[in-house]
Formats: C-alpha cells, sequence, structure tokens
C-alpha cells in the first residue's frame, strides 16, 4: 500500500462521479499523488476544500484526510501524469445504441499530455471493443507515439481495460476487498495495469485481455437485470393470481438451489439498467434473453403507474372527491436504498410521471436529496417524512430506504398504500397493491 517502490508516482482520474472520486480517493489513500478532473467547476471546488458532492458513507473522510495531506487536489483540465484512469459516463443514444461521447472527449483532453511510458486505464463501462477505439483515438491524435495496435508490447503508451464492479452505498468497502478483472491490449499492458491497482487493492486482480474485460461487466450486470426481471415477471403473475409475492418468493427461497431476488418497480443506476442493452446493441440476433429481461424491467414503472392511478380512483370514489383533490405522496426517487444516486432510476420516473398525469398535489419524500430535480413539475414539493403522512391520501412507496422500513405501522394511516418493495405490506388496515 506504498508508491516507494511504484513506477506510478502521479495518476491522473479523468471524472470524479460516483466511481470516479471514490478511486481517485483510494489511490491517494495509498499515498500515491492523484489529480482529479473534472469539468463539473463545483465538484472540483468542494474536493479542493476536503468535502465531497455526492453520498457515499466512508468517502468524505478519504478525501478530507487525502486532501489535507496533499495527495489528491482537482482541476478542470488534464495535467501530466504516470497513468490516466477514464471514469466518465457511458449512456445510451436513440435505440439503445452506447454513446461513446464523454470517452472521446476524455480522450482528446489527456492525449496532449502523454509521454512514452505512460498508462491509460479505461474504467468506464464500455461495449466490446471501446477500449481498442479509444486506442486509435489516441493514436490519430498523437502521431509521434507508439500505441498497442501498432506496436504490440513494445508500443509507447501502455492501454487497459478495468471495469468498477462495486455496490453503491458500499464503494468504500468493495473498491478494496472485491477482485478486479484487468484486460489489457497487450500481456505487457494487462501487468503494468494490475501493478497500478495493487497500490491500494486488498482483492485479487485477474488478468485477461481487453475485449473479455469488457463483456465481463457487461455479462455481470446483465446476469444481474435477468434474475430481477424474474422477480418482477413473478411479482405480475401473483397480483393477477391475488398471491403475495414476498411470501412467495420466501418460500420458494427455502429451496436448497432456489435463490429468487426481490420484485421491485423496475431496475435503476447507471449499470445494470444500461449495460445489458450494449451486449444486445451488437448482438441483435443472439441476446434475446437479455433483450426481454430488459423489457420486462423497463415495463414495471408503468405497471406501477397504473396501479398508482387505480388506487386514487378508488380513493376519490370512497371519500367522494374529484380525482384532482387526492392527495399522493411519493416515497423515494434514489435508484436503490440509502444513497442520493437518482441515475436511471425508476422510482424518478415513477414520481416524475404521477406528478405529471395527477392534476392535483403530489409530495416527494427523499431524504437523501435537498431539492427534486428540475424535471419535475411545479406542483411537486420536496416533504419530511412525518408532515408526508399526515397529509397524503394515498402513498407510494418506491425506495426501501432505512427511514422508510422503520416507520411505525401507527403512523401509516391510509387505506390506499401502493407498496412495491413489500416493506408496509403486513400493515392489516390497509388497501394494499
Amino acid at each position: 500500500m506504498s508508491n516507494k517502490i511504484s513506477e506510478f508516482k502521479t495518476v491522473s482520474v479523468i471524472g470524479l462521479g460516483y466511481i470516479g472520486l471514490p478511486t481517485a480517493a483510494a489511490f491517494a489513500s495509498s499515498k500515491t499523488n492523484v489529480i482529479g478532473v473534472d469539468v463539473n467547476s463545483h465538484a472540483v471546488n468542494t474536493i479542493n476544500q476536503g468535502q465531497i458532492h455526492i453520498v457515499e458513507p466512508g468517502l468524505e473522510e478519504v478525501v478530507k484526510e487525502s486532501v489535507i495531506n496533499g495527495y489528491l487536489r482537482a482541476t478542470e483540465k488534464v495535467e501530466p501524469a504516470d497513468a490516466y484512469l477514464i471514469a466518465v459516463p457511458t449512456p445510451f443514444k436513440g435505440d439503445y445504441e452506447p454513446d461513446l461521447a464523454y470517452i472521446e472527449a476524455a480522450t482528446k483532453a489527456l492525449a496532449p499530455c502523454l509521454i512514452k511510458g505512460n498508462l491509460v486505464v479505461l474504467e468506464s463501462t464500455s461495449p466490446v471493443g471501446a477500449t481498442e477505439q479509444m486506442a486509435e483515438w489516441l493514436a490519430q491524435l498523437r502521431p509521434d507515439l507508439t500505441f498497442p495496435q501498432q506496436a504490440g508490447e513494445n508500443a509507447d503508451i501502455n492501454i487497459a481495460y478495468c471495469p468498477e464492479r462495486v455496490l453503491p452505498g458500499r464503494v468504500m468497502v468493495e473498491l478494496f476487498e472485491n477482485d478486479r478483472v484487468v484486460g489489457g491490449m497487450t500481456q505487457k499492458c494487462s501487468l503494468r495495469a494490475q501493478a497500478l491497482y495493487g497500490l491500494f487493492l486488498k482483492g485479487e486482480c485477474v488478468l485477461t485481455n481487453a475485449r473479455t474485460a469488457e463483456m465481463c461487466k457487461l455479462t455481470e450486470n446483465s446476469y444481474r437485470d435477468v434474475n430481477i426481471a424474474f422477480a418482477n415477471e413473478l411479482s405480475l403473475i401473483c397480483d393477477e393470481q391475488r398471491i403475495d409475492v414476498w411470501e412467495l418468493i420466501a418460500l420458494a427461497n427455502r429451496h436448497p438451489r432456489v435463490n429468487i431476488l426481490q420484485p421491485g418497480p423496475g431496475v435503476g443506476g447507471h449499470c445494470i439498467a444500461v449495460d445489458p442493452w450494449f451486449i444486445v446493441s451488437q448482438n441483435k440476433k443472439n441476446a434475446k434473453i437479455i433483450r426481454t429481461a430488459r423489457e420486462v424491467n423497463d415495463s414495471k414503472p408503468q405497471w406501477v403507474l397504473d396501479k398508482v392511478k387505480i388506487s386514487v380512483a378508488d380513493c376519490a370514489q370512497e371519500l367522494k372527491l374529484p380525482i384532482s383533490k387526492v392527495k399522493i405522496a411519493c416515497f423515494g426517487l434514489a435508484f436503490k436504498p440509502d444513497i442520493d444516486d437518482l441515475r436511471e432510476s425508476p422510482a424518478l420516473h415513477i414520481a416524475k410521471a404521477i406528478t405529471e398525469w395527477h392534476k392535483g398535489d403530489t409530495v416527494v419524500v427523499e431524504p437523501n436529496i435537498h431539492e427534486l430535480p428540475p424535471a419535475f413539475s411545479q406542483q411537486a414539493i420536496l416533504k419530511q417524512t412525518e408532515s408526508a403522512l399526515e397529509w397524503a391520501d394515498v402513498i407510494v412507496l418506491l425506495v426501501d430506504h432505512k427511514e422508510f422500513k422503520t416507520i411505525p405501522a401507527s403512523q401509516i394511516t391510509q387505506q390506499w398504500v401502493i407498496d412495491t418493495k413489500g416493506v408496509w405490506r403486513s400493515l392489516s388496515h390497509t388497501k394494499n397493491i
């Protein structure tokens, strides 16, 4: 965990988001000089003050200590380093086609700083072939240097792919302890990347080639997506059959070789909701199960919205109110419990759709953010848990945050509860859906 014998004296991490900043902090914790780069001036200024602009347990302490001790600083422009890590977003565009624009921009930004002996590692989740594409961009930008596709093991610049595989909320544990897969464009590239991550990694760093490493990351998240889709499809079937899906899954999981996941309002996050489409886009003929799983999970938010509409209509009829006078409270916006990450969140999509559909008042409860995203309509209001429970006629649980799981049953007096996570299903007085 020291850089005394390391060839990497300075590491540049490009992209200081949910993965880039923890990675930069991890390297800095090994007493390696780290230059974090981001186009977001607010993020840069916040980090340089020893603070963080995202929510991740354990991260702020490491960032603060690293900044104070001079091992971490942030900037908006790439500066010379021994190794460069690219950790920028890779969304999709059009018909679920991968968008490599952020990777290309990062590549162009670091290219002028390259010198012979540098290592460039792509961490962004990417379609197969993205690392090779990055190498081609660099070769075009720096014809004075040689790259692995040109000179093999004798290249001036080494290039590898190493995807993250951490769970939000546990990043500062799993970043150190989880095994990593490193795929270089040559064996030398792989070995140098392995040495780089060895500065802080406690888990094993397993070597392969770049294309296999890229596919490995996509496979991991596609596997999870398929399993979640099975649980979500079961929830649709059980709803029609008037069966408690959570009880059913608990019973089925007593089988020694069955481990069904829990259903929810859909699938969110930048990885599981996106990565499978990267496989589908490159394998349209053969990726049948993967495509179907994505379609099942992508359709779940609409199913939840339809249930909300039914409950609101039922509430209005029983209370003898116009539908527009029914008050709705949505609990949770993040894509998973106890974080502030809203990327690709089905909860966010559902809450936003409710506010657009419902002509009356809608409130949102999300304990991990301070203001609603701009996309919400003006009649949506962010409220605290207790006041929302006192105010609402219909409540919609979308994320099982710890704050929601500990609400006393006595505080939930509503008859109309749409519980997508099974947290409040035991309440006998509610008309649960």
